[in-house]
This record gives C-alpha cells, structure tokens and sequence, in this order.
C-alpha cells in the first residue's frame, strides 16, 4: 500500500464509519457539530480529555470530513502564542472547503488545537498592537513561545463563528496548578463542553489490527492478534506502530511466535502514573523489578532518563550518584544510537538503563517516604528557564531552543545549584563567559529574587562582570569537563554481546 511511510498517518480513519471505540463520547461531537450546520450551539467550543493514543484528534478529523468542513490545526510542535491563534481564527473565517456545495445548509471550518494541556502562561493578553503586528510579519514585535496563548484562546472562545475542538492529555494542564486555577476552569468552562475519552476495548483493537494488516495485504492469524492485544493498553497509536515495526523485516504472516518476541523486546504498558512509579522503581531491589517497573510509567524512554538523572541527586549519596552516572550514560548513548538508526528497540534500551540507575545503583537504604520531583529543566515556565536565557544561548551555540532547554539547561543548572558535589552558585565562571547577566546566573542557579542571600550574590556577579574580560571559552570547556566527566571503571563496566556493542 503507498502512502504515508508513517502507518499511524497512512491507517488514519478519514471517515466516522471507520472509528473504534468511545461510541458515546463520539454521539457528544457528532450532535454539536450538528449543532453547527444552521447555526451556533450554546457553547462555542468542546474540549477532549483522555490518555494518548485513544482517538480524540482522530474522530474530530473523520467527523469533520464526512460533514465535508475544512479542519485547520495547530498541534505542540506549532507555535500557540496569541499571533498563531489569531492567525488560525482568521484563516478559518474565509476558508471553504474543498466539498463545499452551495446548495447544502452553511458548511463550517473546525479549527482544532491539539495537546493545549501544554500551553505555557496564564491568562495574561497581549496588546492587540502587539498582535497585529506580529500577524503583518514585524520581526520587532515577534512574539516568544506561547506569550498571551491562554487568553487568545479563551478570547477565541467567546468571539469565534467557527465551531474550535480543543484536546488534552492532562486537563490540570490547561487550568493551571497554581492557586488560581479554579477561576481559570469556570472561565474555560462557560464556553466549552468537556467530553472525556476512555481506552479502547480488546475488541476494538482487534478490528483495528485486522483492518490495518489486510489493507497492508500480509496474512496473520488470530493467535497472533490476541497475543498483541494482551500486550496493549488501549492505544490505538501504539497498535499501529506495533504492527508496523513486526512488519518492516517484510514479514508475509504474522504468528504469534513473532509477536511474543517483539513485547519482550520492549513494548511497554504504561498504565502508572510518573510520581507513584518513580517512587516504586527507587525502591525496587532487583534489576527485573526495576525493569518492570520501568516500563510501566507513563514516560516516553528519553523522558524517563531525565526524571531519573534530576531525582538522583537528591536521593543518592556521591558513591551511588558515580554508580548510576555510568548507566546513565549508557542509557545516552542508546538514545543517540536510535538517530543512527543502528537498532529498532535502542529507545528502551535507554528505559531500561534508566531503571537500572535509579534503583539498583543505590546502596543505602532510601527513606519511609520518597519525594521525587519534576525536572525544572523540562518546565516550559519558570523564572530559572527564562525565555531570555534559552534565546540567548540558542544563538551562541548555533543550535534549537529545543536543544538548549533539553541538552545545556539541566547541566548549566547542576553546575550552579548549591550542591555538595556538584553545583556552586558562587562560581560565575561560565555564566560570564556565555555573556548571562547577573539576574540571569540567579535564575540558572534557582534562586529566589527575594532572599538577601541572592541579592548579595547579584552584587557579587556584578562586580565579577566589570573585572571579566576577554572570556576564554576553553577554560569554561575545562571546567565542565573536571566538574562532570566520570571516568568508567574497566573492572565494572559489564561485558556486552555483540549485539550490545553495535548499540552502544
């Protein structure tokens, strides 16, 4: 079959008789955008709440393309600050479908946002000269991230003539967890109707699953299938990737042989939540639990590792941290493999690896009660993170935002966290020499503007800055090198197979 070479596109349902699952929450979309056909439901919008992989975004498109509507959408890899959501709005006031017919009831443009639960900000707007400015293209008014995202969306809400499909993962994510997120949920709610998705049954999977593979004509058989449901949690998306790495060695019939061998190569249920999990896998005894455990946490691998490199500072002492250090930089090294493309499972490799290092590595006893918490370097907000300080180091080492927050920030932010092992507020070494100001060194160092003690340690960065010239970059090279760099240990590095070491 061509197409799409991803199966979750190439297999998507374009229409709603194709849909599997969630058949009352479906009934909910298809009468209000009835309600849309001759004029305007009560509210205006309709938010779409549930776990990854189940259907929202998919039902939307296929309903809106059998109603022939044009869909325009904006998804987290997009920018969602108030420019891009005026845009879209404006785009879907003189769009017309490409099925419009003159003689039916007026057709509409579904404007459909994605994954809003990681819209950053509050509910702060942005000058309507801001915006316009943006929309004309004035690069000195270019607006950052998400600026002013959240309240050009609920001004959407309430001004649209256009039916807007909100969806979600994390509903508290869209509210807010701080402590006005109340008045930000009744002022959503007056204007969206909240339809919650649930996981798929085994039946439904099984349709799936038989669809897919007859449209990709390779023969199976229903040993097989039962087994790869068994070994799926109700993601659809997860169904259809699972078929398609069992079929990229060009298989001509799927056995269940097959299948087995593929989930305990590292399909993975996740089914626990991250906090409970983490701390089930820091108190896991053995590497099998550990690996289980790992498994079952709702975190991508690359995710996970993160989780696992911030929470181990604050768990482990110096022997254990160099402990889990080595695998964890196994577990690096297998996540770069995967854009080498020398592996298909050297993402769970990384899970794996991960699991190890937050568990087994440690030799001490952990407390009753363990308190992991959120990497602040994979916050989309806060002071530490400033928009300012990505952009800044974004441009001086010619690489992407993504990049800085996810590969520079959590070892900037290490280096200068008051930290018995590694971090040292007190050392403006590298923030001189990457050109950071002195409120920016207090925000890599995660310190609160209001203390006395940071207020002294803003006076002493400025001072440090009128001494500082000519900053040698190789210096600050050095420097990170002697304070991060563990060297392996020969003797306890493990033997790897052949496999293995094509991996790492």
């Amino acid at each position: 079959m061509s197409g799409a070479s991803d199966w979750t596109e190439r297999h998507r349902p374009t229409s709603e008789h194709q849909l599997e699952g969630n058949e009352i929450q479906r009934r909910k979309i298809r009468e209000w955008l009835d309600g849309w056909v001759n004029g305007q439901p009560k509210k205006k919008g309709i938010l779409l709440v549930g776990p990854p992989g189940v259907g929202k975004t998919t039902v939307a498109r296929a309903i809106a393309q059998d109603m022939g509507w044009t869909v325009i959408e904006l998804n987290a890899s997009d920018t969602r600050n108030a420019v891009a959501i005026r845009k879209a709005a404006t785009q879907s006031s003189t769009h017309r479908s490409l099925f419009h017919d003159p003689t039916k009831p007026q057709q509409r443009t579904l404007i459909l946002l994605d994954e809003v639960d990681h819209i950053g900000g509050g509910l702060r707007a942005v000058s309507e000269d801001r915006i316009r400015k943006g929309i004309e293209g004035d690069e000195a008014t270019t607006l950052s991230g998400d600026s002013g995202g959240k309240a050009e969306l609920l001004r959407l809400l309430e001004a649209t003539k256009q039916p807007v499909i909100l969806a979600c993962n994390d509903i508290m994510g869209l509210w807010g967890r701080s402590s006005t997120w109340r008045n930000t949920k009744d002022r959503f709610s007056r204007h969206l109707i909240t339809v919650t998705f649930e996981r798929v049954s085994d039946e439904a999977l099984r349709r799936i699953a038989r669809r897919v593979l007859r449209e990709e004509a390779i023969d199976y058989t229903n040993e097989a299938i039962d087994v790869l449901v068994d070994g799926n949690h109700g993601d659809l998306r997860a169904l259809v990737r699972d078929l398609q790495v069992l079929a990229s060695g060009g298989i001509e019939k799927l056995v269940p042989e097959l299948v087995s061998q593929h989930l305990e190569a590292g399909v993975r249920d996740m089914t626990t939540e991250v906090f409970p999990g983490m701390e089930s896998l820091y108190r896991a005894d053995f590497a099998t639990d550990a690996v289980a455990i790992g498994r079952s946490i709702d975190k991508q691998p690359s995710d996970l590792m993160n989780w696992v490199h911030w929470n181990n500072s604050s768990l482990f002492d110096v022997v254990a941290m160099r402990r889990a250090a080595k695998t964890l930089l196994l577990a690096d090294r297998s996540v770069e493999s995967r854009y080498r493309n020398l592996a298909h499972h050297s993402s769970y490799w990384t899970l794996h690896l991960s699991s190890l290092s937050a568990s087994v590595a440690n030799g001490a006893t952990l407390p009753n009660r363990i308190y992991t918490s959120y990497p602040n370097y994979l916050r989309r907000s806060g002071s530490w993170a400033r928009p300012a300080i990505i952009d800044h180091l974004a441009d001086v080492s010619k690489t992407s935002r993504s990049t800085v927050r996810r590969e520079f920030m959590p070892l900037l932010s290490v280096l200068h966290q008051e930290n018995p092992v590694f971090g040292d507020p007190n050392r403006f070494e590298i923030s001189l020499a990457l050109g950071l100001s002195a409120d920016e060194h207090v925000a890599l160092c995660n310190l609160p503007v209001s203390r006395k003690s940071t207020k002294a340690l803003i006076q002493a960065y400025e001072q440090a800055e009128e001494k500082w010239k000519d900053p040698v970059i190789d210096s600050v090279l050095e420097v990170l090198h002697e304070e991060t760099v563990i060297e392996p240990d020969p003797e306890s590095e493990p033997k790897r197979d052949s496999a293995q070491r094509t991996l790492f």
